[in-house]
């Protein structure tokens, strides 16, 4: 079977991403790195009167030559001396509302207070300290748009508007699957020629760790029909099902069989690792069939169901970036390659070394503690030289 280069797999499936994207809306306090689904527009300005932005006295500016008279005090929350007259001042508080005729705060360590009197010490300039009416956001100001993530500084301006309950788009639902005869779960008993199951794990904790609704559902069965009816019953409340093992052309590999049934886009990509990657859609859902070996499933759970999830949910969790290479690195692979590297930042830039990193298979589930980098290399074989930039993908 030929396989299509990295470049036409990802045109294949960037031209088959969902399209349709439902919503629901959820507590503020629940809505922290979800994605909007509508803009959000401001219903009032803020301020919206001229608020005192630290602790002083208010006053009419043409009045700061003059004898000034303090008649009162407004801390912030109370308004009992809403204007002022020639020649007064209300001592004003931080969030505090500036009377009616007032237009400039004097600071508290500018002035100098006798009985009644207030004596300007050192003069300030006209609206000095004043909020003017809006500074923050004006009615009908949109202040969030539609597709945004939800981070700390959104949640504070939903905040402020006293939105409680926000609507957001809802997330993908990826389900995880291990299949084949040779992997056994965490607590069973295991014979020669089996091994622990840890794609399942990994997944579901790499698919939880970028935002993901991930559940892992253990190990799919051992023969054709115990996995068909699997998937096709997980399918039912998936958006995305992902299996690992059972896609190249062994004997006993039976996923690709079943996941060929579907809408395939396709099966075999010319990269290492993870040229058996097979991507079919049922519907509006997708099936993702993964390479058995631990690092091949970790990649391609990155280059191909990650593109697929962060589409639901429009936004993106993978940064393409360049960095430089510290060591000089000889690859030996024709395809494109994607190897676990460590990341720095160094005099203002990337630096990326495969030090402490074992070279071997794609079994070599090792190389991805701590790690965070893959550096892409494209097709051909050739030497990189210390200091050559390339190509790096952040999870």
């Amino acid at each position: 079977m030929a396989h299509i280069s990295f470049e036409e797999s990802i045109k294949i499936l960037n031209n088959n991403l969902p399209q349709c994207k439902s919503s629901e809306r959820v507590f503020l306090e629940n809505a922290l790195n979800r994605v909007l689904a509508v803009n959000i527009k401001a219903k009032y300005d803020n301020p919206y009167m001229p608020t005192a932005s630290m602790d002083g006295y208010a006053i009419r500016y043409e009045d700061i030559d003059s004898e000034i008279k303090i008649i009162g005090k407004n801390p912030a929350g109370s308004f009992e001396y809403d204007k002022i007259d020639k020649g007064e001042a209300v001592k004003t508080f931080t969030g505090s509302f500036m009377p009616q005729n007032s237009d400039t705060l004097v600071p508290i360590e500018n002035v100098e207070v006798n009985g009644e009197r207030l004596i300007i010490k050192e003069k300030v300039e006209k609206g000095f300290s004043v909020r003017p009416v809006g500074e923050d956001f004006k009615k009908g100001e949109v202040l969030l748009k539609k597709g945004t993530l939800i981070r700390a500084g959104e949640i504070g301006v939903l905040a402020s508007l006293g939105i409680p309950v926000v609507s957001v788009v809802k997330k993908p639902v990826i389900s995880v699957l291990a299949t084949g005869e040779e992997v056994v779960d965490l607590d069973e008993k295991y014979k020669m020629g089996q091994i622990r199951s840890s794609n399942n794990y990994t997944l579901t904790a790499l698919g939880r760790s970028l935002g993901y609704e991930t559940h892992n559902l253990g190990i799919a069965g051992d023969n054709k029909e115990a996995i068909k009816s699997k998937i096709i019953s997980v399918l039912q409340n998936s958006d995305i099902v992902v299996t690992t093992g059972g896609v190249s052309v062994g004997d006993f590999d039976f996923v690709k069989e079943i996941t060929g049934e579907f809408d395939v886009l396709f099966h075999g990509v010319n990269i290492k690792p993870g040229q058996w990657i097979m991507v079919a859609r049922a519907g509006e859902k997708y099936i993702v069939s993964l390479p058995g070996f631990p690092y091949s499933s970790f990649v391609t759970f990155l280059l191909y169901v990650v593109p697929i999830a962060d589409a639901f949910e429009n936004k993106k969790s993978l940064k393409t970036l360049e960095a430089k290479l510290r060591d000089s690195f000889v690859k030996k692979f024709k395809k494109t390659q994607f190897v676990a590297v460590n990341l720095s930042f160094e005099n203002g830039e990337y630096i990326v070394d495969t030090r402490g990193k074992k070279q071997g298979s794609s079994g070599i589930l090792t190389n991805l503690i701590g790690n965070e980098t893959l550096m892409m290399l494209d097709e051909g074989l050739y030497t990189l030289n210390a200091g050559e930039k390339v190509k790096i993908i952040i999870y």
